[in-house]
């Protein structure tokens, strides 16, 4: 049953009376009733009548009280007004005040069932009892709870003012939605003001409701959706070797809808400091990106003492991305890396990834496909530096110009018989072209003169290049393609060289001026497929097949002599060298050259039975990959064969991967002799078969072997039944009923492990290093987590770096505990925290970090 109540309940109805006109004559019996009739539909609105219509149903029964004008509503009752919606097991509705009353009902056991729950907007409430007037939008609520943006409100009293601003009595504040929370802020005063923030008076900190010593005299909670700024507040501690210290505090200015930024700092009261800018930026279906400065100055120890030091250190990271859509055809990226060399070592807050990390690159790049043509183009910038030796590089700019491939003989008819339609038709070529400006230097050497100019200078120079090729099918099986590369160098710089008669040694002078050099070549490559089947008849294997994929290539490269010049040395030689020597781009080849290429690829599966596999059949790949490589030097004199390369990759059941590789040289190691002292000298390779000399084909001279062992297991694994003939009916029944108590398969965990070997000898000499890595985590529980992170050092036996990592779900809170037993990082860090951000500066933290442990 539904009730509509309109502003008509409260008008006030008119009896109707005889009246008389102006000339005191008594109107007719009709013109009486009609104007009785008329007085009793009245349309003269109160002013005490609400605006809008209030509508009520109840699922059980209601009463009407026309005498006192009030409604009663029982057994899942609900009204309705404006945005605002009541229910519960019994509501009260007096028309004349404009006013509703709700409450539960007790069920058999006296227990109150259908208590209200008040709705107005997005906003909703649950209430032990109310009382709330439709017309000034105030009311009084008993046992409230409400959730306020990520926080959960509960009073024994609440007042709701017209402006929706709440007053509560005797209440608490938490993040847990639990009834009973696990924890609270409990305060006898608080008060809410919806989308903007809520405020208590002196609170108390309750953990499983019981009182703690904890307590604030204000609590000012931010309630406000979207964006805001304010105070980050800081963690504090106490440092053996640096003070006293407050960490990561801040500010946070939430400029606009599209940028935002941090700025944090750390201080010691021994002298250290550092700060920290953060800002991000994203724009919808544009752009996104993030930048990072960190700055941090190290003080340890006093000046007075011989252990006194300082250090500077810095780092900045930017990452940029551009939407695909945003502009079709052209592209801008940035991800940058760079700082001081020894940021991570000495920044105390440094994370493990980085401070594992010895290479550090960064690139910024636009590219434009210009969309229609078949050119793009891109400029970029680069850089990489390592912390370990101090190489640093950049390119400022890189600008590259390149052609797609054309066909300019597609279009023809058809011309000559069909191998050559195929040769002139896939006949194409295509342009790169490449200018960049580069340094090569060591960061202890990167300095300013007095001009504010860097002291080294940067190298530069174009190339281009211009490769034409086709391919054709040859004696049916084989593919044979042939190409012509053709590329042409420009420097800006060259060099010249000279004996200096004071010292007669030579020099090497830089010469500024435009030189250009060229160089060209002719490659081909014939290759072709063979297959080979193996059938069985009985036995789960049903075949196996082997491809062989060889190829033979032959290429040429001419004596360029441009670019050559020579100077006479001390003895009366002429020597040779190229005025390209040390260009960014290389000097053009003074050697003419013909090699002939062999190469070999292997794979080999295997097709078995499977009950498993819809087909009934499985595919299992023996052998991914095994290739041999070595080429044939024509015109060289000595030395022929190249050094044989062999390398494999393979999947040994579904948990492990094995690659490998190996160099393998047929040629015999022998010495200089001395001819005053008959003595041997210089060790190298001569022009004799290893074969000859120690009875072998080949020399390994160099050789690795890498395996990745990865293991999953999760829920949904079901724990099998063992099964053996070597044990009876009741042994094998006691293990398979007691096997869960053992072993749960189905906890979530990971294991892996990389193990790689690397073998070397150049001659007599050989070296072996083996580096083992293993990782994994293990999920003890629903909310325990256990992760861990370490490996071997075979040199020095012993771990290499080691970190555990303990986190446990504690439904409003989280313990994470990071710990590194030992090393130059040892420490550990224990966290207990709130998970909602609102109370994020509710937590508890001790931590000993790797510069307060005494070695």
């Amino acid at each position: 049953m539904l009730i509509t109540v309109t502003s008509l309940f409260s008008l006030n109805a008119q009896e109707g009376n005889n009246s008389i006109d102006s000339n005191n004559q008594t109107k007719s019996a009709n013109d009486s009733l009609l104007k009785a009739d008329e007085a009793a539909i009245d349309t003269s609105i109160s002013k005490d009548a609400i605006k809008s219509e209030v509508d009520y149903d109840a699922k059980d029964s209601m009463k009407f009280d026309m005498k006192d004008e009030k409604v009663y509503l029982y057994g899942e009752a609900q009204v309705n007004y404006e945005n605002v919606q009541l229910n519960a097991n019994y509501i009260e509705v007096d028309i004349r005040n404009n006013t509703v009353l709700a409450n539960g009902m007790p069920d058999s056991s006296g227990k109150m069932q259908g208590l209200p729950v008040f709705k107005e907007g997005a906003q909703e409430y649950q209430a032990g009892k109310m009382i709330y007037n439709f017309k000034t939008k105030k009311g009084k609520i008993s046992e409230v709870k409400t959730q306020e943006g990520d926080g959960y409100i509960k009073g024994n009293e609440v007042k709701k003012t017209g402006t929706e601003v709440m007053y509560i009595r005797d209440g608490y504040y938490t993040t847990c939605n639990l009834d009973e929370p696990h924890f609270s802020l409990a305060t006898s005063k608080l008060k809410i003001i919806p989308n903007d923030k809520i405020i208590t008076g002196p609170t108390v900190l309750k953990v499983d409701n019981v009182p703690t010593p904890l307590g604030l005299p204000f609590g000012f909670f931010p309630n406000k959706k979207g964006r805001s700024s304010g105070i980050i507040i800081p963690t504090y501690g106490d440092s053996r070797n640096l003070g006293f210290f407050l960490r990561n505090g801040g500010f946070y200015w939430g400029i606009n809808e599209y940028v935002d930024a941090s700025l944090t700092g750390d201080i010691y009261t021994l002298g250290s400091w550092g700060s920290n800018l953060t800002t991000r930026y994203r724009k919808r279906y544009k752009y996104n990106g993030n930048v990072n400065i960190n700055y941090f100055k190290r003080v340890n120890s006093f000046e007075e003492f011989p252990d006194f030091s300082e250090s500077n250190e810095f780092f900045v990271r930017w990452s940029h991305s551009q939407d695909s859509k945003a502009r079709p055809g052209s592209r801008f990226s940035a991800n940058v890396n760079a700082g001081s060399r020894n940021n991570f070592t000495n920044n105390l807050n440094s994370f493990t990834q980085d401070y594992l990390t010895n290479t550090f690159q960064s690139s910024i790049s636009y590219s434009n496909s210009l969309q229609g043509t078949p050119f793009n183009f891109t400029a970029s910038a680069r850089h990489d530096q390592n912390t370990q030796t101090g190489a640093f590089n950049v390119n400022l700019p890189d600008v590259a110009f390149n052609m797609s491939r054309q066909y300019p003989f597609r279009s023809l008819g058809k011309i000559g018989n069909q191998w050559w339609r195929n040769t002139y038709k896939n006949f194409g070529f295509s342009y790169s072209g490449s200018a960049t400006n580069q340094l090569r230097t060591n960061d202890t050497l990167i300095s300013l003169n007095n001009l504010g100019e860097l002291s080294q200078d940067f190298r530069n120079g174009v190339r281009h290049n211009i490769p034409l090729n086709t391919s054709f099918k040859f004696l049916k099986h084989a593919n044979l393609s042939p190409s012509i590369n053709y590329s042409d160098v420009w420097a800006f710089e060259t060099i010249r060289k000279e004996v200096d008669p004071k010292t007669n040694l030579a020099i090497k002078d830089t010469v500024a001026g435009f030189a250009r050099g060229y160089n060209w070549n002719f490659s081909t490559a014939l290759t072709t497929k063979f297959y080979s089947f193996y059938q069985y008849r009985k036995g789960k294997i049903q075949a196996i097949r082997h491809v062989m994929t060889p190829s033979i290539s032959y290429s040429y490269q001419p004596e360029i002599t441009k670019g050559l010049e020579s100077y006479r040395d001390t003895l009366g030689k002429n020597v040779e060298y190229s005025i390209f020597e040390g260009a960014v781009y290389g000097a053009t080849n003074r050697i003419r050259s013909e090699r002939i290429g062999f190469n070999l690829l292997n794979n080999i599966e295997m097709k078995v039975k499977s009950k498993k596999d819809s087909s009934g059949v499985k595919k299992i790949t023996l052998l991914e990959n095994l290739g041999f490589n070595a080429n044939y030097n024509i015109t060289a004199d000595s030395l022929k064969w190249s050094p044989l390369s062999v390398n494999g990759r393979t999947r040994i059941g579904k948990f492990l991967t094995l690659q490998f590789n190996g160099t393998l040289d047929p040629y015999a190691i022998g010495f200089d002799i001395d001819s005053t002292t008959n003595e041997k000298t210089n060790i190298r390779k001569i022009d004799k078969s290893w074969k000859s000399q120690e009875g072998e084909l080949f020399r390994l001279t160099s050789g690795s072997l890498a395996l990745n062992f990865s293991l999953r297991g999760g829920k949904g694994k079901q724990t099998e039944k063992k099964t053996s003939k070597y044990a009876s009916e009741e042994e094998l029944e006691f293990i398979n009923q007691n096997l869960d108590q053992y072993i749960d398969f189905s906890i979530p965990w990971s294991l892996n492990i990389r193990y790689n070997i690397r073998y070397n000898k150049t001659f007599f000499e050989s070296n072996v290093t083996q580096t083992l890595n293993f990782n994994g985590d293990l999920s003890v529980t629903e909310n325990w987590k256990v992760g861990f992170n370490s490996g071997w050092d075979f040199e020095r036996e012993d771990f290499t770096y080691t970190s555990v990592n303990i986190n446990r779900d504690l439904h409003c809170w989280q313990m994470a505990i990071i710990w590194i037993p030992y090393g130059p990082r040892q420490s550990y860090n224990l966290t207990l925290n709130v998970k909602s951000a609102v109370l994020q500066d509710l937590k508890l933290n001790r931590r000993r970090d790797f510069y307060d442990v005494i070695q």
